[in-house]
């Protein structure tokens, strides 16, 4: 398999030009001048369409075994070649078992076997009980390792305290492998609780100061220990000052947030329409517009989805209550376009885009070199993309398991055309091509 990518629009790591990527034996050869191929080269020319890196995703709920009604490897990773992401990693929860032994992440495996249309890596779960297996866990490949610090929604995957944190954390800085937080702690009390229907209601139940204060947990845990930490779905604001501080501090702090959190607003959810629920919740404009500044200036470091689905009648969406539904927001497919529509009106670039959503999360997987940027050497993963085309978001053209999420009906910019996994297209227009070719992605134990 030889051939030439060329586009006057590819991003690489030192911006966006005409170019040729010549793709050979799944990898990238070389990357030439635009219109400068040996002529013994088939060349594909995608015009003035983008050419990114194929997107990395390193937050995804899969949920299989055990709980493959929600969703599966077949229905995710098809999901995710269908909107450019061609790299994935798998959550501990809600599998089950949950992903805390060694057993475990190997039947994880087994049931991802001919069912992955994109690659697909695993984290590891921090809860009591399994600080004993970390190692293990580690050495078989896992790419991080993910703790609650608040009940996670699921009696299987229990909160981590203060020492769960401190005896694991010197084994992930030995290793190298980042502490992956949900960092909320049940600190300030919330209000009474108020009309469950009232998407305000279940805003003020999950207070910024339980983010905050879990920041400044694991930042002083990171100082005394230097293990790497990873914020995932930073949805306070009022945490960016602190992280601000930690990166002055050189200390091995990474953060994310998620599309929701910019493309959505609280006071915009519609009463009892529990499609938007989701933990820690979507906060008030001002507050995710502060979120898109620290994004902006380099204090957030990537965005990942957190797809979370499950099964409609677990949405509570007949009866509209926020506190009995589960918290999960549906988005893999879309999470290009998403933040490009909302990223496009504040002069959000593709430079910006890949750095966000290709090169970042690579790094934190500990798979820099071989994803997230077009350079010689790397996988030949690419996603090809129109950003001035727009689409509206549809239940048939969703390879979701489930159907239900707050961008279905909504009009989104940024279609994507082709999506290559090493080379080999897998999928075109929105339709997944046949064959489940992804890998299995391990890490830096292994």
């Amino acid at each position: 398999m030889k051939f030439a990518l060329q586009s006057t629009r590819v991003v690489m790591t030192d911006g966006t030009r005409p170019a040729a990527v010549l793709i050979e034996d799944g990898r990238i050869a070389a990357v030439f001048p635009h219109g400068e191929i040996p002529q013994s080269v088939r060349v594909e020319d995608v015009g003035a369409r983008v050419v990114m890196p194929g997107l990395v995703d390193p937050h995804v709920h899969i949920n299989e075994p055990g709980r493959t009604a929600w969703e599966g490897f077949e229905t995710a990773t098809q999901a995710a070649a269908a909107g450019g992401v061609t790299t994935l990693v798998d959550m501990p929860l809600n599998s089950s078992p949950v992903t805390v032994t060694a057993s475990a992440l190997e039947q994880k495996i087994a049931a991802s076997e001919g069912k992955r249309w994109v690659d697909v890596g695993f984290h590891a779960g921090l809860v009591p009980g399994h600080v004993g297996d970390l190692d293990a866990l580690i050495r078989a490949g896992v790419l991080g390792v993910k703790a609650f610090l608040v009940h996670s929604g699921i009696d299987d995957f229990p909160a981590a305290t203060e020492a769960e944190l401190r005896a694991a954390m010197p084994l992930l800085a030995n290793h190298g492998v980042p502490l992956l937080v949900h960092a909320e702690v049940e600190s300030a009390k919330p209000p009474p609780r108020g009309d469950a229907r009232s998407p305000q209601a279940w805003l003020a139940s999950r207070p910024p100061a339980w983010e905050i204060d879990a920041i400044e947990l694991v930042l002083r845990l990171c100082r005394e220990t230097r293990a790497p930490i990873h914020i995932v779905h930073l949805s306070a604001a009022g945490a960016v000052p602190m992280l601000i501080r930690a990166k002055v501090e050189k200390l091995p702090v990474t953060v994310e947030t998620c599309p929701h959190y910019l493309f959505f607003n609280a006071e915009d959810i519609p009463e009892g329409d529990t499609r938007y629920k989701c933990a820690p919740p979507i906060r008030e404009r001002l507050n995710n517009e502060q979120l898109w500044g620290a994004l902006l200036q380099g204090t957030i470091d990537l965005l990942a989805t957190d797809h979370s689905p499950c099964p409609p009648a677990m949405k509570a969406l007949d009866s509209g209550d926020f506190f009995r539904s589960w918290g999960g927001i549906a988005s893999l497919q879309w999470s290009l376009p998403i933040v490009w529509t909302a990223g496009r009106e504040i002069g959000v670039t593709f430079d910006q885009l890949a750095r966000w959503m290709c090169e970042a999360p690579a790094r934190l997987a500990g798979l820099r070199g071989r994803k997230g940027a077009i350079v010689p050497g790397a996988d030949a993963d690419l996603v090809v993309w129109e950003p001035d085309a727009a689409f509206t978001v549809q239940p048939e053209s969703t390879y979701h398991r489930h159907k239900v999420s707050p961008y279905m009906g909504r009009r989104l910019y940024g279609v994507v055309e082709r999506t290559y996994l090493r080379g080999r297209l897998v999928a075109h227009r929105g339709v997944v091509q046949a064959g489940a070719h992804g890998q299995l992605m391990r890490g830096r134990g292994n």
